[in-house]
Formats: structure tokens, C-alpha cells, sequence
């Protein structure tokens, strides 16, 4: 029998990496782009970057910032995400009443315009409706039959008070967004496994509770990003209170200004860096929401060098 001679290992690699020329040439042509957009804000002189500052702080516009833009996307958002969230577990109930009105009730604000309803809430509804009675349903005609002096009535709101301000805002753009968290908090759920619902009701757990401290914790993985898209959205979308009509909201004071200044790009510029930071803003929060969240999703430990380097010496 004859020995097998070892195996020689193989030279040094001189491994050299891919080029890609057209990167570069990417990257010069977004650098041209650029510098054109740069020198067309410094040199064009109607941007009035000096008079859009002034517009950004001026009292009107941060009143306008704080009670109508920060202020309505909180309320819209607190209401969208409750009730979203309520319409998204009746939908998925196997009650068959409580799975169709969670149904009618996403098709009907879905289909509608954002804009479009607050036009019938600040206008439509106060002509329908001057006060609105809370009480049993046709009391006044039960009351009459009776032969009653009540009409069985506990109190009565004023709508028009309460439709024309900015909480009949963020009422129509927290119903409209319910309607579309339902269909992200339904994902979210359907994404976590069966499995943790039955071994919580093996544990005997209650099925609210099941949903509070097992499912959702779970599903705010996949309800995170486009919860803070949806947020964003809403920043946007409170210029669209103007229907209501509502006139303590940011881009109708920038725009009030630049109009009776004759300074209209300056109006939109300011309105344009308010928006970029409340933005930015939010977008840093959902990162570090995502983050928490996603803790133990697909992340790899990093490997220890002492054990690699000691693996590399065995292997040698």
C-alpha cells in the first residue's frame, strides 16, 4: 500500500473586484442634477427663501402648525388606530353581525374622498341636523301615544358647534382612517401564528386578554410601518380641513400671507419646510418604533472572532 501524498493548498488569490463603470456614471449624472437644482435657489431670485423664514414664524402660521396640523393628526390618529383596531378584530370575529358591519364599514370610508367628507360633516350635516336629541328612537311620537309631557329625551348636542370646529376635523379623518387601519391591523394579526392563540387559551386565558398581551405585542411588528406611513399621510391630509371649514391649520395661514403679501412661492416654501420637519421628525420615531419591535426577527448574532479564529486554526 502506498500513502496518499497530501494535497497541496492553493496560492495566494488575487481575487479583484467588479467593475461598474455605469455607477459612476450614475453618479456623475445625479451630481449635475444637483448642482443645476442648487443653482437654480441661489440664482433665482422669486424663490424669496429670505421671506418664506419670516412667513414660517410668524404667530398665525405656528398657531396654524400646533392646533391644526399636530394637534388634528394626533385626534385623527388616536381615533383611526382605536377604531381600526376594534373594526379589525370584529372583521376576523366569527360572529356573522359583528364580521358585517366591520365589512360595510371599511367598503362605505374607503370609498369615499377624504375631502368629500369633510364637506358633508362641516356642511352637510349641520343643515341636515341643527341639534341632534339623545334619547330613545321616536320618542317624541311614544311620548304623545303615552299621553307623556317628556318626550323621552336625556339631553341634545349642538351640531353645528361641534361639526364646524376642528374636532369635527379630526372626527371625519379619524373615521376615513379607521377604515384603512382595520385592513393593516387585520394583516398584522393574521401574520402571528395560530399556534399563540391556542396555547394561550391552553393556559386558559381569556380571549381579550389573549389578544392584548400575546397577539398584538406579536402583530405590532407588521403594524408599525405602515401605522407611521399612514401617520405621515395624515400631516399631509390636514390641509384638507379647510372643508369644514377650518381656517387655524398651517398651509391656509402660509397661503393667507403669501396672498396678501403677492408672495405665493414664499407661502408654499414655508408651508413645504414645516411639513419636512414634522415629517422627518415622525420618521425618526418609526424607526426607533420599528426597531423595538422587530427585536429578535431575523437578526444573526454576531459571531465571535475568538471562536472563528480558533475554528480556522483547527481546521489548519
Amino acid at each position: 500500500m502506498t500513502t496518499p501524498t497530501p494535497t497541496e493548498r492553493p496560492g495566494l488569490i488575487e481575487a479583484r473586484p467588479v467593475r461598474h463603470p455605469w455607477r459612476w456614471v450614475a453618479v456623475a449624472a445625479i451630481a449635475v442634477i444637483v448642482a443645476m437644482m442648487v443653482s437654480s435657489f441661489v440664482t433665482n431670485s422669486r424663490w424669496d427663501f429670505g421671506r418664506a423664514a419670516e412667513i414660517m414664524i410668524q404667530k398665525p402660521v405656528i398657531d396654524g402648525l400646533v392646533r391644526g396640523t399636530i394637534l388634528g393628526t394626533v385626534g385623527a390618529m388616536l381615533i383611526g388606530v382605536s377604531l381600526g383596531i376594534l373594526m379589525a378584530i370584529m372583521r376576523l370575529s366569527d360572529n356573522v353581525v359583528l364580521h358585517g358591519v366591520a365589512s360595510v364599514y371599511t367598503w362605505f370610508f374607503r370609498a369615499i374622498p377624504r375631502y368629500v367628507l369633510l364637506v358633508i360633516i362641516g356642511s352637510g350635516i349641520g343643515y341636515l341636523y341643527n341639534t341632534l336629541d339623545v334619547g330613545m328612537p321616536f320618542g317624541e311620537q311614544i311620548a304623545s301615544l303615552l299621553g307623556l309631557s317628556s318626550n323621552l329625551t336625556f339631553g341634545s348636542i349642538n351640531v353645528n358647534g361641534l361639526t364646524g370646529t376642528i374636532v369635527g376635523g379630526m372626527l371625519g379623518l379619524g373615521l376615513s382612517e379607521a377604515a384603512y387601519m382595520a385592513e393593516i391591523a387585520r394583516a398584522g394579526i393574521l401574520s402571528v401564528d395560530k399556534g399563540q392563540a391556542e396555547a394561550a387559551q391552553a393556559l386558559g386565558m381569556p380571549d381579550g386578554r389573549a389578544m392584548r398581551r400575546i397577539i398584538l405585542p406579536q402583530a405590532m411588528r407588521v403594524i408599525v410601518p405602515p401605522t407611521g406611513n399612514e401617520t405621515i399621510a395624515m400631516v399631509k391630509d390636514t390641509s384638507l380641513l379647510i372643508a369644514i371649514p377650518v381656517i387655524a391649520e398651517l398651509n391656509y395661514q402660509t397661503g393667507a400671507i403669501a396672498n396678501r403679501d403677492f408672495k405665493i412661492m414664499s407661502g408654499l416654501v414655508a408651508s413645504t419646510v414645516w411639513y419636512l420637519i414634522v415629517c422627518s421628525v415622525l420618521m425618526v420615531g418609526q424607526y426607533y418604533l420599528e426597531r423595538h419591535f422587530g427585536r429578535g426577527f431575523g437578526q444573526q448574532k454576531p459571531k465571535d472572532k475568538r471562536f472563528a479564529r480558533g475554528a480556522g486554526m483547527g481546521g489548519a
